[in-house]
């Protein structure tokens, strides 16, 4: 099934959730360490991208549809680094800043074309900070299509739960991008898209398709979700939904870095679904989509173009 830009740019999609700075040194490694068996980087090159939730709305402009993001960053430098990038994106921005609260910042050393580590910055923001998120959000679901929440266990949808209601009570579906081993907060929502290791933290392994079948359904139920679509690398992915089941095989591309993907995913599929397809319309989209991605480094998007002419 086709979609064409008109039909996307009528998409609106609210983001909601943990916004984050993505930083990446680059260097040349020519030698260990004399004080540590560890590699010297000489750091020659250094760049910035929007990650999380952030990403997650870029990706929903990347394919022409609209979106805005409500989020909350520390007032620090790496907040207005993220507000700078936000503002050159086209997504409508809804950022609160809050002394209290440090930026989330994730920072990537590379060498010789590899991640060597990674050094995460971050806290946790104060009730009071959500409780202002939760009344803006409020007031901005009528104006949109759908709702992204992204979730990257900051902090930043404690009142989760309440918001999924006010969504579903205006009859907008809801997608999640969930983390962690309690998915009882998502309870009500339209879609989730955990991927392998994600959903096997709440129902645990499965030893053929018939159990994960079993386990996908009986937490997609319990859940009340209409659709729970899981990612599975270079086995594709599978939406579980009432109708049963249904799979799609990955696109065969050479995978260079999965950072983001599961931003992609997500965005495309909010996308669409604001534009008025079902889960099980887009889901071959979304799978192009993610194809494309993991051939990019880093946090990335896929563009209306690209996706048409992968």
């Amino acid at each position: 099934m086709e979609i064409t830009p008109a039909q996307l740019s009528r998409s609106r999609v609210l983001v909601v959730g943990d916004a984050m700075l993505d930083r990446y040194w680059h260097g040349a490694v020519d030698r260990i360490s004399p004080e540590a068996p560890v590699p010297v980087v000489r750091v020659t090159r250094e760049d910035v991208r929007m990650g999380g939730a952030a990403n997650a709305a870029a990706n929903v402009v990347a394919l022409g549809a609209r979106a805005s993001l409500l989020t909350r960053v520390g007032d620090d430098d790496a907040g207005r680094t993220l507000d700078r990038l936000i503002a050159h994106s086209g997504i409508q921005a809804h950022v609160g800043r809050d002394p209290g609260l440090t930026t989330t910042v994730k920072l990537r050393v590379i060498g010789r074309q590899q991640q060597l580590i990674r050094l995460d910055f971050e806290n946790h923001p104060p009730q009071d900070v959500l409780a202002a998120q939760t009344a803006k959000f409020e007031q901005l679901l009528p104006a949109h299509d759908a709702v992204l929440f992204s979730d990257y266990g900051k902090g930043s949808l404690a009142h989760l739960p309440g918001m999924i209601g006010q969504a579903r009570a205006m009859r907008r579906p809801v997608l999640i991008d969930p983390k962690g081993p309690d998915y009882t907060p998502y309870a009500g929502a339209t879609v989730i898209t955990p991927n392998r290791e994600e959903l096997r933290q709440v129902v645990g392994t499965w030893r053929n398709e018939d159990e994960l079948s079993a386990k996908a359904q009986a937490l997609r139920a319990g859940l009340q979700l209409s659709a729970l679509l899981l990612t599975r690398s270079e086995e594709g992915m599978t939406l579980y939904d009432a109708d049963g089941e249904i799979s799609v095989a990955a696109e065969s591309r050479e995978v260079y870095d999965v950072t983001g993907a599961g931003d992609t995913v997500i965005a495309t599929l909010a996308a669409f679904i604001g534009a008025g397809f079902s889960a099980r319309a887009a889901m071959p989209w979304v799978n192009k989509a993610a194809g494309i991605v993991v051939g990019k480094f880093g946090t990335a998007t896929v563009s209306y173009e690209e996706l048409m002419g992968a």
